[in-house]
């Protein structure tokens, strides 16, 4: 890397205006005016070691600017543009190949004045977007995206790296309606300019620039002087014109991810890298997005469509198997039907740590009144349930399952509803294959799991995606998967929540058998709430079609 340093610098005069009236007189006082000197920048480039001179592929540079009596930094090179208050920039190259880079850091101070320096990189990009990822994003240059607001989860949070959208919290359908961002429309010209409308209700008939924007209380007002109404942690409307910046799709780390210019943003300002992950683009004219925000604090994921609300998004469910071949409404009570249903029984949860013993007690499992209920409980110092499962009795290759359930809401519960490889005696795990259709962690009962477990993916994570489900304990919602040759699709009361594809040189073309269990603890339960007496899983039915 090497400094080339410019002589940019300028200090404007100031001239004091004094305006005389009949009445009175104004006196403007102005600040001392203060070039920024000293500006000392260091260059990272992603991946760099001994064997990568030029990074990891990435093309990712991240920049660190200072000067003395610095207020604000840019770093750009051609439409490349960064800002940061803080002097940090997170910056994608992505021509292909190994090429060198001019980008100029300039730090402004007082009056306009700044100080430049030109820093040359050279960096290694080997990511070329797929065409049928810039199709979905451009399509034939008339694509508009806006947030969908009338869908679960469309704007929320989590933790930063986290891999459960929404984790901590998501908004309900156009719960923030008027704040300022459901009328901001998003554009990606197939020329790398990112258009953002700031209220798509105001061009008609003429078009209007004027706009507000929400955004994050201490990070929105980057987007310069202006002032919304502060509620909690939030500025809703504030002022903002449309604007247009670049974008470029790069993949840092291997995620797919939009890098906007300058300030540019999707939905709701809160700073950072303005690198918008994109975590899942299976579902037809949508795109799930995340990016961190400025203050390092949390991961804010927004579900994006390029369509309006009330038009046809072909993206609705329709199964291809609806011939049912197999159905338990337990409307018998008592034991289970043993016709369709056995048991594991024992303890120790078969490598998970767990801390209950299955057995086939009625206090663990019965039907009653309708409803199958698994029942977790305390039985001094342990802990005893129920597993029953399908296996030898009903064993199937492709279809749809559905299971509509209410989940226990105790702390320290581990409810699930899957099915295993019907040749895992032979064929050891994770070989035989996972699929779960739902379950559910110990300590967080406001979100739900689909995921599959193959030897193509660490069989501790598996290939996994859960979505907020705040009422999943206190009301029955029904948990789907479309299981066919070329995908498994899993959905929550026909919402599409996770696609996982299928392929000969996976273990999902073979018999499979339904399971139904609550475990306490282990892996995924964690720690049991001290208090905890009893709780239980209750499933209203269980079918198949094919």
């Amino acid at each position: 890397m090497k400094y080339i340093i410019n002589k940019y610098s300028n200090i404007f005069l100031i001239l004091a205006l004094v305006l005389f009236t009949n009445c009175q007189d104004d006196d403007s006082t102005f600040g001392a005016v203060i070039a920024p000197t000293n500006i000392q920048v260091t260059s990272e480039i992603v991946g760099q070691d001994s064997a990568n001179p030029y990074g990891d592929g990435s093309g990712m540079v991240n920049f660190k600017a200072t000067a003395n009596n610095a207020i604000n930094y840019t770093f750009a090179y051609n439409s490349n543009k960064k800002t940061s208050p803080i002097g940090e920039a997170e910056m994608s190259f992505s021509n292909l190949g190994v090429n060198s880079y001019d980008v100029v850091v300039t730090a402004f101070g007082t009056g306009g004045t700044s100080s430049s320096v030109i820093v040359t990189v050279e960096v290694l990009a080997t990511y070329s977007p797929p065409a049928e990822l810039l199709d979905k994003l451009v399509g034939d240059g008339s694509k508009t995206w806006r947030l969908k607001s009338e869908k679960a989860g469309h704007f929320g949070l989590g933790p930063v790296g986290g891999q459960i959208p929404t984790e901590w919290y998501a908004a309900g359908p156009n719960e923030k309606v008027g704040v300022g961002m459901y009328d901001d429309r998003f554009i990606f010209d197939a020329d790398g300019t990112f258009t953002h409308i700031t209220n798509n209700t105001n061009d008609d008939p003429n078009q209007d620039p004027t706009g507000t924007v929400f955004g994050r209380d201490g990070l929105v007002n980057q987007l310069g002087p202006g002032s919304g109404t502060l509620n909690g942690a939030d500025v809703e409307n504030f002022p903002y014109n449309d604007y247009s910046e670049t974008w470029a799709l790069i993949a840092p780390g291997g995620q797919e991810t939009i890098s906007l210019t300058g300030l540019g943003f999707i939905s709701y300002y809160c700073g950072g890298s303005h690198n918008y992950q994109i975590f899942d683009r299976s579902v037809p004219n949508e795109l799930l997005l995340k990016t961190t925000d400025g203050n390092g604090e949390f991961d804010w994921w927004f579900i994006i469509t390029s369509l309006e609300e009330g038009e046809d998004d072909g993206d609705s469910f329709t199964s291809q198997y609806n011939n049912l071949v197999w159905e338990d409404d337990f409307d018998t009570n008592g034991a289970p039907d043993a016709s369709k249903w056995t048991y594991d029984l024992g303890a120790g949860g078969w490598g998970n740590q767990e801390l209950q013993t299955y057995t086939e007690e009625a206090e663990n499992v019965i039907v009653e009144d309708g409803f199958l209920k698994i029942t977790a409980k305390e039985n001094g110092s342990s802990y005893s349930s129920a597993r029953i499962k399908t296996e030898g009795l009903f064993d199937f290759t492709y279809g749809r399952v559905e299971v509509r359930a209410k989940l226990p809401a105790s702390i320290g519960t581990w409810p699930a509803i899957w099915m295993l490889g019907a040749d895992y005696e032979t064929n050891i795990w994770p070989a035989c294959g996972e699929v779960d259709i739902m379950e559910q962690t110990g300590q967080d009962k406001n979100v739900v799991l689909s995921t599959v477990h193959h030897p193509a993916v660490s069989p501790g994570a598996g290939d996994s995606s859960g979505i907020s489900a705040t009422t999943s304990t206190t009301e029955f919602h029904n948990y789907t998967l479309e299981w066919t040759p070329d995908e498994l699709i899993f959905l929550i009361d026909d919402s599409v929540i996770h696609t996982v594809t299928n392929n000969s040189g996976l273990p999902f073309n073979n018999d499979f058998f339904l399971i139904l269990n609550v475990a306490m603890g282990g892996t995924l339960g964690g720690t049991v709430d001290p208090a905890f007496v009893e709780d239980s899983m209750e499933v209203d039915y269980v079918r198949v079609y094919q």
